[in-house]
């Protein structure tokens, strides 16, 4: 049985998200530790007992969901579970090529908190918006953004599952696609309270910086296979993978063909690593055949683990 390890994320956080796991374990003492000393800053901290307005802020959500879900994968690691492929969800690429031995721990923490802060700084807050559409297909989808533009640029930047795609762009361009697509018959079409239009081409002065602090850290290839946001398809090599995450920034998350890649490679069992159980909703939504289990806190822990008969 092939075993597929998937990471969230931006949306999953919580306060007191990694507690359990730095109660119990040495190695989520090691890893917050570790990430607080590269970030100059206690994420600990703000995991445990920040509020959730500054947890939510795009600079810090990116390292602390990061380190929660690395914290989850070396746990299962050390109960015999390791991963024969895996994949993140726009943040949670990063958390996968951790998993992989493709990115330094420290290095992938700084990196996204910079990550967080480029994406911020790229459209100023409430120039940009992002709207999840669901109940319509993509070209529907796709078709109504191109019309929208005229107001505002706007396009389908994450492509979740059959029948829930995420809009972005400018909030003028994004109202009017809402309720272009509400007319045509969307089951929803609702604003989501972010901060900025993630995964959009208004992101490019973001991927550009990105790319710079890139260059400056190690990258080496992966140990498994990486299904990559941007092509949908899996990667080992260093220089693809440096190349996808750049573009990663400022293009569509194509979720539904990294499942696909996944399942394509033999992967039969999905773990989700992190905060919340979004990813095991797509994964439903998907293909119903797909057994997928979560590990967030000890509860979710114990219970993959019976589920897996370790």
């Amino acid at each position: 049985m092939k075993l597929a390890f998937i990471f969230p994320g931006q949306g999953a956080q919580a306060v007191g998200m990694g507690k359990d796991f730095y109660d119990n374990f040495d190695a989520a003492k090691k890893l917050f530790d570790e990430a607080d000393d590269a970030l100059g800053y206690s994420i600990k901290k703000m995991c445990f007992e920040g509020s959730q307005d500054d947890l939510k802020l795009t600079a810090n959500t990116q390292p602390a969901i990061l380190v929660v879900s690395v914290i989850v994968s070396e746990i299962l690691k050390s109960e015999g579970i390791v991963a024969d492929i895996a994949g993140g969800h726009s943040l949670g690429e990063y958390s996968a090529l951790v998993t992989a031995g493709t990115l330094k721990f420290s290095d992938a923490v700084v990196l996204v908190h910079k990550r967080g802060k480029f994406m911020q700084e790229a459209v100023p807050v409430g120039e940009g918006s992002m709207a999840a559409i669901l109940g319509l297909d993509d070209a529907t989808i796709i078709k109504a953004c191109a019309e929208a533009s005229e107001a505002g640029e706007v396009q389908a930047v994450n492509f979740n599952c059959p029948g829930q795609t995420v809009i972005a762009g400018k909030a003028a361009g994004v109202e009017i696609a809402v309720e272009k697509l509400k007319a045509i018959g969307a089951k929803k079409a609702v604003i989501l309270p972010v901060s900025a239009p993630f995964h959009s081409t208004l992101m490019t002065p973001a991927a550009k910086k990105l790319a710079v602090e890139l260059d400056k850290v190690e990258l080496c290839d992966a140990a498994f296979p990486i299904a990559a946001n941007f092509t949908g398809e899996l990667e080992t090599s260093a220089l693809d993978i440096k190349n996808n995450l750049v573009a990663q920034a400022d293009n569509p998350v194509k979720w539904i063909d990294c499942v696909e890649s996944m399942r394509n490679f033999g992967a039969e069992t999905f773990i989700e690593c992190g905060p919340g159980k979004t990813l095991c909703g797509f994964n439903r939504r998907i293909d119903k055949k797909i057994h997928s289990l979560n590990v967030e806190d000890l509860e979710s822990l114990n219970k993959t683990l019976t589920a897996l008969k370790v």
